[in-house]
């Protein structure tokens, strides 16, 4: 079942079927037959569409905003700061599309040549809970515009928001062919894979959702982009400023109640600031982070998506202070509803599974380095590469350092950031693949060589 449930609460509030095998395969016909007309349409008319997509989503936030804080417990401010991303990802690729998919003429030996950018067909979306109108933007924006169809299976805990987002590219113009959502099961997802019509998949979602659709989709030859799984590290080199430094750095760990897949899960910082950093850091966690309603603006603290979330959120930090690690504030369960206290920890070693594992939840855990040279390497001990954050004063120094850490994105003095021209994307198990900016047009397109 799809479902809705309060996570303030812990309470069902609506329940919804999943859709059958018989309208699984309807829909994935509905998409590919689409594909032909869609595909022939102007890249001008198709950038229009998705311009007026923009709009639509702008006139929306407020009502975006309420279902994330209903179906995932978002800060309600937070929610519209979600549309406003959005916004901006349509906007870019409505008015950068059809430049970016221009012909590229090519000097070759013996003649000329000339590179077309063509869509694919009907693709398939896998989306996740934790920005459910963000992550479809990202995937389905440049998409559009680019000419492919699109199926699309959001989180089972999801349904009004999918809906939503369904309805304003159906306002927007998008026909009802080549947008279409679904609610499939997991299940049902292997054998969407299987079939010819579906061309590619794109997901967004855990480790373990990502190497098995990426196993079918290799097993059935579709391309196939995953934005998984992270445990970045932020490092923290000096600063004329430690108070902002550590403001700042607790606001981007903390926000979506830390369930970001690019959040700034590990703090390494260099010894001269290592105790006043988790003395100023274990304060300010603990005094301003105060689990509250979401709905209210004022709240710094909203429950986890769901209270199994923060079950397992709780379990890991139990597991680390069973393992050696010293709880420096936060680590225990607040009911009714889906609420943890937000948590720091300190001393975690290799031999702890925090140590590698992702901990989706408002929970830092925060090393200590001797040299640059050490926080470099702790940084990169991780089974994970999506992003990374160096802050200190030095723009040359902290250049040096991003250029040698693991990760397919790495901010300067700010953490966890996106943007809808900046490529998003990991390396090692955080997925590969990139989404927004030039780069996410790409993805799915056939750049066909012609030899004039």
């Amino acid at each position: 079942m799809y479902s809705v449930t309060d996570p303030v609460t812990g309470e069902l509030v609506e329940e919804i079927e999943n859709a059958s095998d018989e309208q699984v395969r309807d829909a994935i016909g509905r998409v590919h037959a689409g594909f032909a007309a869609w595909r022939r349409r102007p890249v001008a008319e198709r950038a229009a569409i998705v311009a007026r997509a923009a709009e639509l989503f702008a006139e929306r936030a407020d009502e975006l905003a309420a279902v994330m804080t209903l179906e995932m417990g978002k800060r309600i401010n937070e929610g519209r700061g979600e549309v406003g991303i959005v916004v901006e990802i349509f906007k870019y690729y409505a008015e950068q599309g059809p430049a970016l998919l221009a012909d590229e003429p090519l000097a070759i030996k013996g003649g000329d040549a000339v590179i077309t950018k063509e869509p694919i067909g009907a693709l398939l979306g896998v989306m996740p809970w934790n920005f459910p109108v963000y992550q479809v933007a990202r995937f389905v924006a440049p998409n559009l515009v680019l000419g492919n169809t699109i199926l699309l299976k959001h989180a089972s805990i999801c349904p009004r928001a999918s809906v939503a987002i369904a309805q304003i590219l159906s306002d927007a113009g998008v026909p009802d062919d080549a947008y279409v959502n679904v609610f499939a099961s997991s299940r049902q997802v292997p054998w969407i894979l299987a079939d010819p019509r579906i061309v590619g998949v794109s997901l967004t979602g855990s480790e373990a959702a990502g190497i098995s659709v990426a196993a079918e989709a290799g097993k059935n030859l579709k391309k196939t982009v995953l934005e998984l799984g992270g445990s970045d590290p932020l490092i923290v080199l000096d600063t004329d400023d430690l108070d902002e430094t550590v403001k700042a750095t607790a606001t981007a760990r903390m926000r979506n109640c830390g369930q970001s897949c690019n959040a700034p899960k590990r703090m390494i910082v260099l010894a001269d600031l290592y105790d006043e950093f988790v003395d100023k850091l274990t304060k300010r966690i603990s005094e301003y982070y105060v689990a509250g309603d979401p709905s209210d603006p004022k709240t710094t603290l909203p429950p986890l998506a769901s209270v199994a979330a923060a079950d397992e959120v709780a379990g890991q930090v139990a597991t680390a202070i069973e393992q050696g690690a010293t709880l420096r504030t936060g680590g225990h369960r607040i009911g009714p509803g889906a609420y943890l206290e937000a948590t720091v920890l300190t001393d975690v070693t290799p031999e702890m599974d925090a140590y590698r594992d992702e901990i989706f939840g408002p929970v830092v855990l925060v090393f200590k380095a001797e040299t640059e040279e050490e926080a470099i390497a702790i940084a990169n001990d991780s089974p994970f590469g999506l992003g990374a954050s160096v802050w200190g004063t030095d723009r040359e120094r902290n250049t040096r350092v991003a250029r040698q850490i693991e990760a397919g994105m790495v901010y300067l003095n700010s953490a966890g950031g996106s943007q809808a021209d900046l490529p998003f994307g990991g390396i090692k198990r955080s997925g590969m693949g990139r989404e927004l900016g030039p780069a996410g047009i790409e993805e799915f397109m056939n750049r066909k060589s012609i030899r004039l």
